[in-house]
C-alpha cells in the first residue's frame, strides 16, 4: 500500500527508546518470568494491537513493555547474576533448539533466586495459554465500517428476482 503526504508516520524521537540488549538464549531463558513480570503491559500492548490493527496507534504501549523488560532484567542483573548466567549459558549451549531439559537443576536455582529476592514464582505450565480477563482503562476505539454505496447496476428488479419455471423442464434455472 503506497503512503500519501497526507498519512500520519511517527518521527524519530517518538520511535526511539532504549532497547533490551540481549541475545535469544537470555530472552529464552528469562522468558517465563519476564512473561509473569510485564504481563499487563504485554497484555494492554496486544489488546492496543488487535483492536486498532494499526501499530502506529500503539507506540506507547510497546515502549511501557519495553521498559519493563528493561526493569525486569536489571533486576535480575542486580539480585540473580550468577544463577542466571549459568541458567542462559546452559541453554545456549543444549541443543540446537536451545532446549530447556539439559538445564533443569539450573532453572531450579535460578527459579529460587527470583522467589527469594524478588517474590515471584515461576508460572505453572500453560499459564500462558490460559485464557486470562485483563481489564484496561484505554477507551474502546471506535469502528467504521466502510461498505460500499449500493451499486444501481447490480439491483434485482422485479422481472429478475422471480424467473418464469423453464418450459421443458420446469428448473427456475434460466
Amino acid at each position: 500500500m503506497p503512503f500519501t503526504n497526507d498519512d500520519y508516520l511517527p518521527t524519530f524521537e517518538d520511535l526511539q527508546v532504549e532497547e533490551l540488549k540481549l541475545s535469544s538464549a537470555p530472552l529464552r531463558a528469562g522468558a517465563h518470568h519476564f512473561g509473569k513480570y510485564c504481563d499487563n503491559q504485554c497484555k494492554e500492548f496486544m489488546l492496543c494491537n488487535e483492536e486498532e490493527k494499526d501499530p502506529r496507534k500503539c507506540l506507547n504501549e510497546g515502549k511501557n513493555v519495553t521498559k519493563c523488560g528493561l526493569e525486569f532484567f536489571n533486576k535480575v542483573k542486580d539480585n540473580c547474576a550468577v544463577e542466571f548466567t549459568k541458567y542462559w549459558k546452559c541453554v545456549d549451549h543444549s541443543d540446537h533448539d536451545m532446549s530447556f531439559r539439559h538445564c533443569r537443576r539450573l532453572q531450579s536455582e535460578f527459579d529460587k533466586c527470583i522467589f527469594d529476592k524478588l517474590g515471584q514464582e515461576r508460572p505453572p505450565l500453560g499459564y500462558f495459554s490460559k485464557i486470562r480477563v485483563h481489564n484496561t482503562t484505554r477507551p474502546k476505539p471506535e469502528r467504521k465500517l466502510n461498505l460500499p454505496e449500493k451499486d444501481p447496476l447490480y439491483e434485482i428488479g422485479p422481472d429478475l428476482a422471480n424467473p418464469p419455471p423453464s418450459i421443458k423442464t420446469g428448473s427456475r434455472i434460466i
